[in-house]
């Protein structure tokens, strides 16, 4: 039967349980109560999705997700620095492990496949101009990839850590996008970066396809929910009234509790974030 804790729309990043091995975190996840994941896929951040990624390991992991009965929304995944030039060899690697993530992505059953906004660095390569156009001409032909495995591309527009840090970098990434990129919003990257959700929705609202919930600080990310400064209740006031018919999904890779206390943090931001949905 399925698990009904929480709202429909509401799951559970399997980050958020990234110190566990995949089998276990999917339980920890099922047990609290959710039905939906977002699967990380991010070396070095979270291994659940092995960096050596083959047809041997998609259908491993594909075995372990199905086993769960958990739904999967997303793959959060990474193919390089997208404001990197890549020719040759390097550009056959990107796209090898680009059709494998699109491969894994359709495997599991996930809606999308999500990129990052460009390197974890704010300094540009060559100009602003040029590295921001250049990751949109990338997330452009990861698209065209991405759908001819049977999914959607999208990307987080906003990366506190990455070229687009914030919002006007955000917004210069935005007006480059083809249509076929939806905008992952993550309220933690909004808030750590100076910025405001309200403010983030009214300028990307109708491209908003997925929405990240973790807490942040001025700078700081790895905040559990209710421990920052991040006014849920209004940003998702406004994605309402902006009519976001997309999920939510706990990315709580929080820093300011021990591992112990992650399922009961969980239970208490999905409690949160369901009631103001």
């Amino acid at each position: 039967m399925p698990n009904t804790r929480f709202a429909a729309r509401l799951g559970c990043s399997s980050i958020s349980f990234r110190h566990q091995p995949l089998a276990e975190a999917l339980a920890t996840i099922t047990s609290l109560g959710f039905d939906e994941i977002d699967l990380g896929a991010l070396p070095g951040v979270c291994d659940h999705v092995p960096f050596v990624l083959d047809s041997t390991a998609v259908a491993d992991v594909a075995r372990t997700v199905a086993a769960s009965g958990l739904r999967v929304r997303s793959v959060n995944g990474d193919v390089g620095d997208l404001n990197a030039p890549a020719m040759g060899r390097r550009r056959s690697d990107r796209r090898a492990h680009l059709d494998t993530l699109s491969t894994l992505a359709a495997a599991v059953g996930a809606r999308a496949l999500v990129l990052p906004c460009g390197a974890l660095d704010h300094e540009p390569i060559t100009t602003l101009e040029a590295d921001i156009a250049l990751v949109a001409d990338e997330l452009a032909t990861a698209a065209a990839v991405a759908a001819s495995h049977g999914v959607e591309l999208w990307t987080e527009s906003l990366h506190l850590h990455r070229l687009c840090w914030n919002v006007e970098r955000a917004q210069m990434l935005a007006d480059r996008l083809v249509d076929e990129v939806g905008i992952v919003m993550d309220f933690s990257h909004v808030v750590a970066s100076g910025g405001d959700p309200v403010d983030f929705v009214a300028r990307f609202g109708p491209r908003i396809a997925h929405v990240h919930v973790r807490d942040a600080t001025p700078g700081n990310i790895n905040v559990s929910v209710g421990n920052g400064h991040v006014d849920f209740a209004c940003g998702i006031k406004e994605l309402v009234a902006a009519k976001y018919q997309g999920h939510y999904s706990l990315e709580l890779e929080t820093r300011d509790i021990t591992h112990d206390q992650r399922p009961d943090a969980a239970a208490r931001a999905g409690d949160v974030i369901s009631n103001l949905i």
